[in-house]
């Protein structure tokens, strides 16, 4: 006999607070946009309230997978939407580093096609299983975050040297955890193709 369609077990809506955290990140990117390039682009007090935008999102980019996944409330939504918000607000920042003259722009570069590549791998081999974050990655999108936004404040003397540092360091990372992450990828490509062989062949 069925169960009644009310005791049926349903899955996490979509407007639970993880996703409601990364639709805030997807809001805030045009906003962030708009105060980094006000009054051309150059002005510390404008450059300050772009930082505090820039910072609330990635706040919410710590909080809310981990939300999802302590609380089960992971949903087809928040897998797409998340890695999308992620890109957008970082990809507008880099963007808009190098557009205003802040960041070179092989830096910009060089991150986002790691970024977007790793993305788009992660879908190319999802059907063999799902690659996880890496102590590297976590460690690469940590020093981006604080990088990117050292170079969205107006700052001079030691703290720009510091910044110009550190944004080295997160280029490093992000290579390094990149050609990591497409070992990774090939390795379960692999393991996955050779299963659907012996499955094939015992069959």
């Amino acid at each position: 006999m069925a169960a009644p369609a009310d005791d049926l077990p349903s899955g996490p809506g979509l407007w639970n607070l993880a996703n409601l955290l990364t639709m805030l990140r997807l809001l805030i990117v045009p906003i962030f946009a708009a105060l980094l390039f006000a009054d051309g682009g150059h002005d510390p007090k404008w450059r300050a309230f772009a930082w505090a935008a820039f910072a609330i999102a990635m706040i919410t980019d710590l909080f809310d997978g981990e939300i999802a996944r302590r609380n089960n409330l992971v949903t087809d939504f928040g897998k797409i939407a998340d890695p999308i918000a992620d890109k957008a607000i970082m990809g507008t920042a880099l963007i808009g580093l190098s557009a205003l003259g802040d960041l070179p722009w092989w830096v910009t570069i060089v991150i986002l096609v790691r970024e977007v590549g790793i993305t788009l791998m992660r879908f190319w081999v999802i059907r063999f299983g799902v690659i996880p974050a890496s102590r590297g990655g976590k460690l690469k999108t940590l020093t981006q975050g604080i990088a990117v936004g050292m170079y969205v404040l107006v700052l001079t003397g030691p703290l720009a040297s510091a910044r110009w540092w550190l944004m080295g360091v997160a280029v490093l990372l992000t290579v390094g955890s990149g050609l990591d992450y497409i070992r990774q990828a090939v390795v379960l490509r692999r393991a996955g193709l050779a299963t659907r062989a012996g499955q094939v062949t015992g069959s």
